[in-house]
């Protein structure tokens, strides 16, 4: 049975998902939010994501959240634990892939490039893998989800409006149609947890009259 392809991302309201982490993330385009999903650190939403990250058997990046990534979670290996350990340690012992159209430095142990053509690569994943999560990594995400490469959109939405930044759907982007894998969930501090999967299908149109 092929595996399962799953992306991982965080929203505001009106669709930005430039730099969650940290100020110095992605300050591309002079956004200055960076580090806003910080101050509303919410525990249910960790107990999600801990919750796939114990699933998934294989971890796909683009190069900037590979970067990030690779310089935080193997220094965590040596905390005091609770669940930055165990994610350190659950990214540690899974294989991780990097799409990137330069060749960076794959200095995190079991690091592999992905090759240009991604349908390819993506398919190699399904092969190999029984659960795939791609997290962050916008740019790819976008890729993934303009071809239909993947198998759930896994969509944190917090109750917060920036007006600026990357988006997953840029107004210049493809028209695509997405429907509910599940009931959505809303956690005790507003953040909305949206789970979505590709239909192939673009959009109909119609006349509400």
């Amino acid at each position: 049975m092929a595996g399962r392809i799953e992306i991982d991302l965080f929203s505001t309201l009106d669709g930005v998902m430039q730099a969650p982490g940290g100020p110095e993330e992605d300050p591309s385009g002079g956004f200055t939010f960076g580090g806003w999903q910080a101050p509303m650190n919410d525990p249910a939403v960790g107990d999600q994501v801990i919750d796939g990250i114990r699933r998934m058997d294989a971890l796909v990046l683009g190069r900037r959240t590979y970067e990030i990534f690779a310089a935080y979670w193997p220094k965590q290996l040596d905390g005091p634990g609770g669940a930055e350990n165990e994610i350190a340690s659950a990214f540690d012992a899974i294989p991780k892939y990097v799409a990137s159209r330069s060749e960076p430095a794959l200095t995190w142990n079991d690091s592999h490039l992905l090759g240009p053509d991604i349908a390819s690569e993506i398919e190699m994943l399904r092969e190999r893998h029984r659960e795939i999560h791609v997290i962050g990594s916008v740019d790819f995400a976008r890729t993934l989800i303009a071809e239909s490469l993947y198998d759930q959109l896994n969509l944190w939405v917090y109750p917060i409006v920036l007006g600026s930044g990357k988006r997953l759907f840029p107004a210049d982007g493809p028209a695509v149609r997405l429907e509910p894998t599940s009931s959505s969930t809303i956690s005790p501090d507003g953040t909305l947890l949206l789970r979505y999967r590709p239909t192939g299908e673009v959009p109909a149109t119609g006349d509400m009259t």
